[in-house]
């Protein structure tokens, strides 16, 4: 018997026995209570008077009467951007210790989230419940003794106006505790490596000298680097090297549209722990077995707010209109999509995020993450969501017998007529993919059937490589374990992937594949 297993698995149980009986709304009161005390000093507070919001009688409804929304260009332009001119107590008190770069989906440039100790301190927290977590899943106790694959950012960061930055999981794992770095891999003289490529290529040498029980990242990444280890060792999936591999966590994307080619990879199925960490923190992990759903995090320096995610509720920049209407934890709803709100102890404050979700279970305070704001496809009126377009994508690979872990979309004129262009990571025949791709639509979202009956006249369906999505990635310099590809395209973006598509295909003298709808 592993005895040492033994012993931290009751650990881990007892701790998660201790830790999970809470009160969300009240508890999110007192945190909205505490944020606003630490804060009220600082620059942000005074204008919007946090000492006389702490009088009111409804806190929340003073929190938002005062203070408006919030995007990352709002803040940088009318806050942070005085951090890196050297000021402080700004947003939050003191300066950030760190800026966390988002690799981000839209946009050409990384934004800067400021990272504080507190902030720190609480996804190490939350990295300490998840694994207390763990103890519902009935793992045996031969799992504690194993190591953990964490593939991340690279953690040497870089120096600029007097902070250190880098992507929030290179940040994160820098700060790794002691104790964790004996079962931690691939180790800190890996992880400090910048370039993605000769990272995995290390992992690849010494992954045969690693007893790795669970593995931690973005999917498609993972993907990647496992199949570079089967390819180094010349085996036939990722179990003959790492026979203990029993746990996956992701990381903040839907693994669904992975699932498929992820498995393909494996002597056999693991167990898959879902997990909501972003650059602006630790939001939600999966709890419990029966569902992949998460459950927020809701002591733990963040608090939330929920915006309906309906076209009245946006402007066509994809911000939030001022008169929205904001929920709390006490009058959401299940199965009804929100825009997703954060203030945290990094001063964000009414924060949009950028994603929305979708509540499963209200009195746990579960939720599913349906897709970005940005990645709504709402061109004459289809209302599409990520949340859709997964699932079309899981009903094609289910009717095709294919793999699809990639896709990316745009609305096209095409002969002065509006047509969603679709690019899918696959071989099928690209006409009856298209065909199959509008039914399906049409069936499970009426907006959709109505816009396709009037202004959106048709659906192209062009398949490429896998490889294509990775090295676009490459390309704008977006390569390694936090970047996630972008799903819906505006018209710019989406010129310049299909004229990168093109020199990609020529220059591996491969044909495109296109199917359209009539």
């Amino acid at each position: 018997m592993a005895i040492i297993g033994a012993i931290i698995k009751k650990a881990v149980e007892l701790g998660y026995a201790l830790t999970s009986k809470t009160e969300g709304y009240e508890i999110q009161q007192q945190l909205l209570h505490d944020l606003l005390v630490k804060a009220k000093d600082t620059h942000f507070g005074k204008q919007y008077r946090f000492e006389e919001i702490l009088y009111a009688e409804n806190l929340a409804e003073a929190f938002a009467y005062h203070v408006p929304f919030f995007d990352y260009h709002k803040m940088q332009n009318e806050w942070w951007h005085r951090l890196h001119q050297g000021e402080e107590n700004i947003s939050w008190p003191g300066k950030p210790a760190y800026f966390a770069l988002s690799s981000g989906t839209t946009g050409k440039e990384s934004k800067r989230i400021p990272v504080s100790d507190e902030m720190l301190n609480a996804i190490r927290l939350a990295g300490i419940k998840q694994v207390g977590a763990t103890a519902n899943f009935d793992l045996p106790p031969t799992f504690f003794e194993k190591e953990i694959l964490m593939l991340g950012s690279s953690t040497t960061l870089n120096e600029r106006n007097g902070y250190l930055e880098g992507e929030i999981s290179g940040i994160s794992a820098s700060h790794i505790p002691t104790w964790f770095k004996g079962f931690y891999r691939p180790g800190e003289e890996i992880s400090k490596l910048r370039d993605w490529d000769e990272r995995v290529l290390e992992i690849a040498k010494r992954a045969r000298d690693w007893d790795i029980g669970a593995i931690s990242g973005i999917p498609s990444w993972l993907e990647l680097m496992m199949k570079k280890v089967i390819a180094y060792h010349g085996v036939q999936n990722i179990h003959d090297i790492w026979p203990n591999l029993q746990v996956y966590t992701t990381g903040g994307v839907a693994f669904e549209p992975y699932e498929k080619s992820f498995n393909e990879l494996l002597a056999h199925p693991i167990t898959v722990i879902d997990t909501y960490f972003a650059s602006e923190g630790f939001i939600a992990f999966q709890e419990r077995p029966e569902t992949r759903d998460m459950k927020l995090l809701l002591d733990n320096g963040i608090y939330f707010e929920f915006v309906p995610f309906l076209p009245e509720n946006m402007n066509e920049d994809g911000s939030l209109d001022e008169d929205a209407p904001v929920l709390n934890l006490t009058e959401v709803e299940e199965g009804v999509e929100y825009v997703l709100l954060l203030s945290t102890v990094s001063g964000l404050w009414r924060y949009m995020i950028g994603d929305t979700i979708a509540f499963t279970d209200v009195d746990r305070a579960e939720i599913k993450i349906t897709g970005r704001t940005k990645f709504f496809m709402n061109v004459v009126g289809s209302q599409l969501s990520v949340d859709k377009m997964n699932e079309a994508m899981l009903a094609l690979e289910e009717l095709f017998d294919l793999k699809i872990p990639e896709f990316t979309l745009s609305a096209v004129k095409i002969d002065g007529t509006f047509h969603h262009v679709w690019y899918l990571a696959c071989d099928g025949n690209a006409k009856a993919l298209a065909f199959a791709l509008d039914k399906h639509l049409k069936e499970a979202n009426k907006n959709y059937a109505v816009a396709r009956s009037k202004a959106l006249k048709g659906v192209v369906v062009r398949t490429i490589p896998e490889d294509c999505f990775h090295d676009w990635n490459a390309y704008r310099k977006k390569r390694g374990g936090q970047v996630k590809m972008e799903r819906v395209m505006n018209r710019e973006q989406f010129a310049e992937w299909k004229s990168f598509v093109e020199r990609w295909l020529a220059g591996k003298k491969l044909p495109e594949a296109v199917g359209r709808t009539e």
